[in-house]
């Protein structure tokens, strides 16, 4: 009787444990990375595709009871919506909001604008731009 153990043939029994653990890794790699493009895909669009206004501070003038703002606006044709800037004190404290609205053809708006503040502003910034 001999104590040495006895190979099985290679291939005859099935595939071993391992190799089946590493081919369902393999799958749930690949189903994960799919679900990450499609999410990646699905934010892009909406942030890209679905904004329809936007707009930038091109520069500001801060004056004794008021900010004085150079502001682009970009929108669809036919397009009308808002675009609210804030100004802030030296502090930081909020001095300042406003809506400003945009209507029209236009696809792009260049604009000087006033924003009334409580106390003298050191800012202008630019909340965000939002479609009626």
């Amino acid at each position: 009787m001999s104590t040495a153990s006895t190979q099985l043939p290679e291939g005859r029994y099935g595939r071993s444990s391992d190799e089946r653990a590493d081919r369902k890794l393999k799958i749930a790699g690949a189903v994960l990375g799919a679900l990450l493009l499609a999410l990646i895909g699905y934010f892009a669009y909406h942030y890209v595709g679905q904004n329809k206004i936007s707009g930038e501070v091109i520069t500001f003038e801060p004056h004794k009871d008021s900010v004085q703002i150079h502001l682009e606006v970009r929108k669809d044709s036919g397009t009308s919506g808002y675009c609210t800037i804030r100004s802030q004190a030296a502090d930081g404290s909020e001095v300042g909001r406003a809506d400003f609205r945009f209507t029209g053809s236009a696809t792009r708006i260049d604009r000087v604008l006033t924003l009334r503040t409580t106390a003298p502003g050191t800012t202008a910034e630019l909340l965000g731009c939002h479609a009626d």
